[in-house]
């Protein structure tokens, strides 16, 4: 069997192996910001009408607050001092008119603004989404045998649900803040330069308290978003392998091993949480102290004003600090408001950080320039054609065509996934077309290996594989493995009706295709048993199927790919002997006129076979037809007759 890294090889080392290095600082916060701003121009017009909004909304705000001190000034002072007449009513009716009017129009901006938002940042990370998606379909088979399912959607929902509040969200009200900031302070100029400054003063002291709890948050959001996908992960193996833990009894044991990965994240998220909850409070306590001192010295140069004996510099109108003191609160209140947003954002940009390392993984090289088409004879001589036919040719760049014949040949090829421990070993063999190749031998020896190399899932690193004379790798990954079928031991079927499951094997093929694939592999009896026959639902990987069912579907989808070269990774496994030997007769019509390759424990699968290849340690230790290995009296022969088994 394969000898690649899977996922629960790493959960079997222990919840922490690998999660010194996930807790990296990120590389380049400033560099993945930009490149997030990159989604944005498309979305330039509405980004500008939605910068205007704020522009408005944030200038309606320092307007409305500024209106405050004619209205304190002019109407309400003169009114307690001389009394209200009607004609001072109707004009302070007048100025309160203004100030609605003001701050209506900044709502409204809001309103706008937020709703522009929400397409932009739906819009943004659908295309995110569209490209992580395509991205991830150009991965070789290794990236997803190195990693754990549950840490690749993590990017899919943690990540991008802390992008989404960022860009909907964060990313806006900072720019808002940073707006009303602004006018806020140059409001606060106009009418008390001296109080300004106390201001100020206090603002330097925000500002150095944001950095430094900022830096000590940001490490731990990164160590969050990490420990995060690391427990989804685990979690979702867990789940999908539930029934071989309580098989085996392991209960306590995950208990025990989810435990240290929820611990992590708990800490991670502890430690992310506190400095954002320390920093709210310090800044609202800032806040209040600088709006006690000012309300302090305000007063006394409102009363300096009174007394009339001091400079204009020092003294101050109430109208005046009433303004001041609001344009205080909205001074302090938008820093504290941008504080928050940047703990989001800092988080976002984590989650973004490892999105953009999926869209940058090295894509699975393809660079073969043969080509598989669909061939006709005319007076002897191969012809392209558009159509399906029951010839395939292979189309050098030159134009030539060469007819598939499925002629396969390993020539001294040595491989090894890691590189260092050697999985095949100067391994040679040869298929000529039609014929049946077997490999056996004991798990790890390389037998799914070899056809993982015939596929180019994985690069031989010495030595050459020829498919009808051309070295794979000049023929194009598609093509080359649209010339294979392959049947795994593990099946898969994807959510969708039966039918769809079969036509998954080749997209184009008819209803008549279909049956006469499924009768091939001996499905076509059970699936009219279904409740809706070929329209029943298959879901969860076809759970309301036996395995046995599965494994059929499995066959009747390479069957209807009707390739030149057929590859049975244990294809039959699954399936009881009684109803091995029923479609053995169907297997054969569909191994007919075909290169096979077969994988198989149970020899007795592999008798007819023209050429069986007994591997052991990546080494073929044996070759030859059913009987003459038999008169060998071999590992072949131990293993047929049960002197040695399998393992």
């Amino acid at each position: 069997m394969s000898n690649a890294p899977k996922s629960s090889e790493r959960v079997a080392r222990g919840p922490g192996a690998n999660n010194r290095n996930r807790f990296a600082k990120p590389k380049n916060a400033k560099g993945t910001f930009l490149r997030l701003l990159g989604y944005f121009k498309r979305y330039k017009a509405i980004l500008a009408v939605v910068v205007v909004c704020i522009i408005v909304a944030a200038l309606a705000n320092v307007a409305g607050t500024a209106l405050l001190r004619p209205l304190v000034d002019d109407y309400i002072s003169p009114m307690l001092k001389e009394g209200a007449t009607p004609e001072r009513w109707n004009a302070f009716g007048g100025q309160i008119l203004k100030m609605a009017i003001v701050y209506i129009a900044g709502i409204i901006c809001v309103y706008v603004n937020a709703r522009l938002m929400i397409n932009v940042s739906t819009g943004v990370l659908l295309d995110i989404r569209k490209e992580m998606f395509a991205k991830m379909q150009k991965l070789p088979i290794k990236y997803f045998d190195s990693r754990t399912h549950g840490e690749i959607m993590s990017r899919y929902t943690n990540d991008t649900d802390a992008m989404r509040e960022m860009l909907g969200q964060s990313i806006p009200n900072l720019i808002d803040s940073l707006f009303r900031v602004s006018g806020v302070f140059i409001m606060m100029i106009v009418l008390s330069p001296a109080l300004t400054v106390v201001t100020v003063v206090m603002l330097v002291l925000m500002i150095l308290v944001v950095k430094n709890l900022g830096k000590k948050s940001g490490a731990f959001y990164k160590k969050r978003q990490a420990a995060l996908g690391v427990a989804n992960g685990y979690i979702e193996e867990m789940s999908e392998g539930s029934k071989v833990v309580k098989v085996f009894c392991r209960e306590e044991k995950i208990d025990s091993n989810f435990a240290v990965l929820n611990d992590n994240l708990r800490r991670a998220e502890a430690g992310a949480n506190t400095w954002a909850s320390i920093l709210m409070p310090i800044m609202g306590n800032l806040s209040y102290i600088q709006y006690a001192i000012t309300a302090l010295l305000g007063t006394l140069m409102v009363v300096a004003g009174l007394n009339g004996n001091y400079p204009a510099l020092v003294t101050l109108s109430a109208g005046a600090l009433v303004s001041f003191l609001q344009y205080t609160r909205n001074f302090s209140r938008p820093i504290t408001m941008m504080s928050q947003q940047f703990n989001s954002i800092l988080s976002a940009l984590a989650g973004a950080e490892r999105i953009f390392a999926l869209i940058d993984e090295e894509p699975e090289p393809n660079e073969g320039t043969v080509k598989l088409v669909n061939a006709g004879i005319r007076d002897g001589e191969l012809y392209e054609c558009s159509e399906r036919t029951d010839i395939w040719a292979w189309k050098s760049p030159d134009g030539t065509l060469t007819r598939v014949r499925g002629h396969v040949c390993f020539n001294n090829v040595t491989f090894s996934y890691d590189g260092e421990k050697v999985v095949l070993d100067d391994i040679s063999l040869y298929a000529k077309p039609g014929q049946k190749i077997a490999f056996v031998g004991s798990t790890g020896a390389g037998k799914t290996t070899i056809t993982n190399l015939i596929n180019r899932f994985y690069d031989i690193q010495e030595g050459e594989i020829t498919y009808d004379g051309f070295n794979i790798r000049e023929i194009e990954k598609d093509s080359l493995r649209r010339s294979l079928a392959m049947v795994l031991q593990d099946t898969h079927l994807f959510t969708g009706t039966v039918r769809e499951n079969i036509r998954y094997g080749r997209k184009d093929a008819t209803e008549e295709e279909i049956v006469r694939a499924a009768k091939l592999a001996n499905a076509h009896s059970f699936i009219m048993h279904l409740p809706q026959g070929y329209d029943t639902m298959i879901v969860d990987d076809g759970e309301n199927l036996s395995q046995g069912q599965r494994q059929l579907l499995a066959i009747a989808r390479a069957a209807v790919a009707d390739p030149p070269v057929l590859i049975l990774d244990e294809a039959t496994s699954s399936i009881d002997t009684r109803t091995e030997a029923l479609i053995e007769k169907g297997m054969d019509e569909l191994m007919n006129g075909r290169t096979v390759f077969v994988i198989a424990h149970r020899l007795s699968t592999v008798r007819n076979s023209n050429a069986i290849m007994v591997l052991e340690h990546g080494k073929i230790i044996e070759r030859g037809d059913h009987r003459e290995l038999i008169a060998q009296k071999g590992r072949y022969y131990k293993l047929y007759t049960g002197a040695f088994e399998l393992s």
